[in-house]
Order: C-alpha cells, then structure tokens, then sequence
C-alpha cells in the first residue's frame, strides 16, 4: 500500500468544504490513515514549499498557505499518489476536469484548494515533514 501527502488548504478550509474532499478520497479508496489542522507558520510554510524558492510565485504561496488554517492528511491505498492526483486534478481549475477536487472547489491557479505529493519520494519526504511514525496509523 502506497501513502501519499495531501493539504486542503486555506480557500477550501475557508469554504467549509473538508467533508466533501475527504469524501472523495475515501469513495475512491483512499484510507485517511494520519490527520490534521493546523495554522502553518511563515517558517514552516517557507520549508515545505523550499523546492519552489527561486520561483516567482514563491512568495505569493508561502502567504497564501499561511492566511488560514489547513488540514494535512497522509492517504493510504493502491497507487495512492496517482489515485490523489487524478482526484485532484489540473492544478489550474479552469482546465481540470469536471467532477475533479480542483474543478469542483478551488477558485483559481493560486487558491487551488488541494496539494498532493507528486512522487512517491516526495510522498516520503512530505509525510515525514508534517507527521511523526507515531502519528500514522
């Protein structure tokens, strides 16, 4: 079984839709195995989204993912980072596909409402970033 990260993040947090999201990773086979909200710092925001530093849309993200509460779960299931992506969809809203996360709730390119992991690397590194061993059952 594959575990993948996954943050629905401040503009769907705001939209009191989590229940929905959440659904639709558990209707598609996905186990919520770890899970939390929290309000991420500048600090912590900055380091998780580190890769993007030298991107000019760095900045505009770190505030972006700072300006409300966000829930970070780790998903569990077959092709989990796949499986997620495809739930997701384009991270422009505009171009996924209908019936997907991303065309169903999010507003724009910038509040796109979810992240997921986007390599099973990735998966390991960002789960490790937010959640303990001790924390994923």
């Amino acid at each position: 079984m594959e575990k993948t990260l996954s943050i629905i993040k401040p503009d769907a947090v705001k939209k009191n839709v989590i229940g929905k999201i959440i659904d639709r990773f558990e209707s598609n086979g996905l186990k919520i195995v770890a899970m939390k909200r929290v309000l991420l710092s500048k600090e912590v925001a900055g380091d998780f989204y580190a890769i993007h530093k030298e991107r000019p849309f760095y900045n505009d993200l770190v505030e972006f993912m700072i300006s409300g509460p966000v829930v970070v779960m780790v998903l569990e299931g077959n092709d989990a980072v796949k499986k997620n992506r495809e739930l997701m969809g384009d991270t422009d809203p505009k171009k996924a596909q209908p019936g997907t996360i991303r065309s169903d709730f999010a507003d724009s390119i910038d509040a796109n409402a979810v992240h997921g992991s986007d390599s099973l690397e990735n998966a390991t590194n960002e789960i490790a970033f937010f959640f303990s061993q001790t924390e994923i059952h």
